[in-house]
């Protein structure tokens, strides 16, 4: 039994290297990424699915939930970090690299704030776990968070750095009991080479 932490398709937003709205659809090459990552996860024994509740993971867990007859449950705890006032620009037309470490965005979260919320969200995802009584729990969520899980609330046991940024739709499985050791980090053997995309920005 394991935690599979997955992040979502791909969306215009990414794909510009945009701060995106929370409204954001996956774009073309985003369905065609969730689809294969609801072949791929068919075959792992889920039997829960928890899901940030902004557009584009809500349509990442739809293809898989559909397959596995389950149904989503969605908390705005694994929601990617708000970046306020930014959201919808360019990150090439800010004046300052909304991800440095004492970047806080107008009216949105700064780093501590975030980090915060996903010790929060981390947490609601082990108590899910703990109550599982069979089967693997599937977590869809978004590149910051799982850049901070891994910061922070993750065993990293191979050799270097876990990864700071995550591609689309990348597979990451977890042990489900402290200290929760990432047996699978920022795979993306589901996809066509055309459909991983370069890593770039984030969210």
């Amino acid at each position: 039994m394991s935690i599979v932490l997955v992040r979502h398709g791909e969306t215009d937003g990414n794909a510009t290297r945009v701060l995106q709205l929370p409204d954001v659809p996956l774009n073309e090459r985003g369905m065609r990424q969730a689809e294969r990552l609801a072949e791929r996860l068919q075959t792992l024994d889920i039997t829960q699915i928890v899901c940030s509740d902004l557009l584009r993971a809500r349509m990442t867990a739809a293809p898989i939930a559909a397959r596995l007859g389950l149904q989503v449950e969605t908390t705005p705890l694994l929601q990617e970090r708000n970046f306020g006032d930014l959201r919808g620009q360019a990150y090439a037309s800010l004046s300052s690299n909304p991800f440095a470490p004492d970047f806080a965005p107008p009216n949105g979260e700064s780093w501590p704030v975030f980090r915060q919320r996903v010790e929060h969200a981390f947490a609601y995802i082990a108590q899910l776990r703990a109550k599982l009584s069979e089967g693997q729990l599937l977590v869809v969520t978004h590149g910051l968070v799982c850049r901070a899980m891994f910061e922070r609330h993750i065993a990293w046991l191979e050799p270097g750095v876990p990864p700071e940024r995550f591609h689309n739709t990348a597979v990451n499985i977890l042990d489900p009991l402290a200290p929760f050791a990432a047996r699978l980090a920022n795979c993306c053997t589901h996809l066509d080479p055309a459909d991983v995309e370069p890593l770039g920005g984030a969210a």
